[in-house]
């Protein structure tokens, strides 16, 4: 840590927000069969809301095909009801205790429409990234205010920060090409 500034939690708080987008992302759903699209379904299960994780076994048996094995056979219909109800557009066939849900093709419309919330979520990320930018700065500033730090230190220590930034924000736009390409690849 430098006077005023600790260089490591603005990295730190700047990856946090990468590994935010890339869950953001993860749970968009693009033409392969991936189960984190499944993350956000919660399942009513013994008197509360859980993750369908929590309840089920969750398997990519084939690209295009989501199967879901529930440990609980008297669990089945309210994993079916959370799948339906969650609008992620997908229609679980029950087989038993398990659950397969085909993945239906994306239309061009819809593959625009995923392609527009990565970029949502993209945008999202760069604010807070710029967010974490802009208390360094502060603290930076404060610190050189209050003579903890000399004018070429801070200067010094700017640089760092700026070129901090560019480059988490540089990598929020490669992941944002990938998924981008990913959606779009027919």
């Amino acid at each position: 840590m430098t006077a005023g500034i600790d260089l490591n939690d603005i990295k730190r708080r700047m990856d946090g927000a990468i590994n935010a987008f890339k869950s953001d992302l993860a749970s968009l759903r693009t033409g392969r069969a991936s189960a984190n699209i499944l993350d956000p379904v919660m399942v009513e299960a013994y008197g509360s809301r859980v993750a369908l994780n929590t309840v089920a076994n969750i398997t990519v048996p084939e690209p295009r095909m989501l199967g879901v094995s529930i440990w609980d056979k008297s669990m089945v219909g309210a994993v079916d009801r959370a799948i339906r109800e969650s609008n992620l557009g997908l229609n679980p066939i029950v087989d038993g205790q398990n659950l397969r849900i085909p993945l239906p093709e994306l239309n061009e419309e819809r593959r625009k429409s995923l392609v527009k919330v990565a970029h949502g979520y993209a945008e999202n990320s760069k604010v807070a990234i710029r967010h974490v930018r802009r208390d360094g700065m502060d603290s930076l500033k404060k610190a050189e205010k209050d003579g903890e730090i000399g004018k070429d230190d801070a200067r010094s220590l700017s640089e760092k920060l700026q070129k901090m930034t560019d480059d988490t924000i540089s990598d929020i736009d490669r992941l944002l090409a990938e998924k981008e390409k990913e959606i779009m690849q027919v």
